[in-house]
């Protein structure tokens, strides 16, 4: 609230007035109910002070003679609103120049509406679903085609979020995807929709932007960076991956200094892809022994012993994690509590597993547009909760401050 600002106060004596018939409580929210009735009394009665103000003189009162325009009657108009559609009269005048200020000409929404649907949209509801709400809450009938035209506007809303300006320095970045399924030339097919995920100085979360990738490799992540680059984002200190492919390539182009981390995790669950189900805790534990190490040559101790146990039946996961170890060393630079903030996409799966909940009601995606502006309006209520730093930010702050010292921004 702006200062001087106040709240307008009911005064409780006028309340009981207007609602002393009223003996059923039910009946403020029917249809044809008081708040409905209110809400078209409290109308009309601004648009009579509005008209009052237009002719310079009251209704009923005594005209100027010099003021040659006057009330020509009134014309009827149907309000979609909160408490369902309200009929209003609108007063008119007899030269045609009074333009109301509450409800413009052409006007046939109340305030608010729009957000409304776009709530509901936000929270991964179909416009099917979204028409049955609507009408189930306010009794108002609203096309498929009033919806996507309500939607459509997001689109350039995105557009400007996506082209936004970036801080200079995130010393976190992550990158992670979400699947969905877009129809396409009449056929249905999963499309990845890729995040990067960035954390400032002051450790708060912010999505840089989303890309929906048609073909994934350098290339395409090349374009992407160059984006974040145009956008002013000149520096990354740990970029946290999970091995998406021509993806530490183009990171390294456009960011040579940056550290490029694989996610443990990630590496993990993939390792994991070629071990029978009652080895697969066993080389779990074995493989945490290698990326919780003290240090980087205690890390290939046990990447050798586990080539012992283990490379006779999975020999290809030693040379998975060899192949890769230039995007793994990274994490032993920084003590332990400062590793589980670098060396998991877990920030972002969260971000990806609220998202999932919105997306898994839209089964198929009727185009890319139709991801951008379901996504786009779900990130806006994931980020409301993104009031804190990430944990063991501090720690970590202090960390970088050492680490990447001369290029720690002031």
């Amino acid at each position: 609230m702006e200062e001087g600002e106040k709240h307008m106060t009911i005064r409780r004596e006028l309340i009981d007035e207007l609602l002393k018939e009223c003996s059923d409580p039910k009946q403020l929210l029917t249809e044809g109910g008081f708040l409905k009735q209110l809400t078209g009394s409290l109308i009309e009665r601004c648009l009579e002070a509005e008209m009052e103000e237009h002719l310079g003189y009251p209704k009923h009162g005594k005209r100027n003679e010099e003021h040659t325009n006057v009330r020509n009657g009134r014309s009827r108009k149907t309000l979609k609103g909160s408490q369902g559609e309200v009929t209003v009269d609108i007063p008119r005048d007899r030269d045609a120049s009074f333009e109301p200020v509450l409800i413009p000409k052409h006007q046939t929404r109340l305030e608010g509406f729009e957000e409304k649907i776009l709530a509901l949209y936000a929270r991964g509801m179909t416009t099917r679903d979204i028409q049955a709400q609507v009408h189930e809450l306010y009794g108002v009938d609203i096309s498929p085609t009033f919806i996507s035209n309500v939607t459509e506007a997001v689109l350039d809303e995105v557009h400007q979020w996506q082209n936004r300006p970036l801080e200079s320095v995130y010393p976190i970045l992550y990158v992670d995807c979400l699947v969905v399924k877009v129809r396409e030339n009449q056929r249905i097919i999963n499309r990845a929709l890729y995040l990067a995920l960035g954390v400032d100085v002051e450790g708060q979360k912010e999505l840089l932007g989303m890309w929906l990738g048609h073909h994934e490799g350098a290339k395409f992540w090349l374009s992407v960076f160059t984006e974040l680059h145009n956008r002013g984002l000149k520096d990354i200190f740990i970029a946290c991956v999970d091995g998406l492919t021509g993806l530490p390539e183009a990171i390294e182009t456009l960011y040579p200094q940056t550290r490029v981390q694989l996610c443990m995790v990630h590496m993990v669950r993939h390792s994991l892809k070629y071990v029978s189900y009652k080895h697969r805790k066993a080389v779990a534990a074995d493989l945490k022994l290698v990326y919780s190490a003290a240090t980087e040559s205690e890390a290939l101790v046990y990447l050798d012993l586990f080539a012992e146990k283990w490379d006779q039946q999975y020999g290809s996961i030693s040379k998975l994690w060899r192949a890769n170890w230039s995007h793994v060393m990274p994490l032993f630079a920084f003590p332990e509590d400062i590793r589980k903030v670098i060396y998991t996409t877990n920030a972002i799966e969260s971000v990806n597993m609220s998202l999932r909940k919105v997306t898994r009601n839209h089964r198929i995606f009727p185009s890319d547009e139709a991801v951008y502006k379901v996504v786009y309006l779900a990130m806006h209520n994931i980020a409301k909760k993104w009031t804190m730093p990430i944990r063991n930010w501090v720690p970590a702050l202090n960390c970088f401050a050492i680490e990447f010292g001369d290029r720690f921004p002031q």
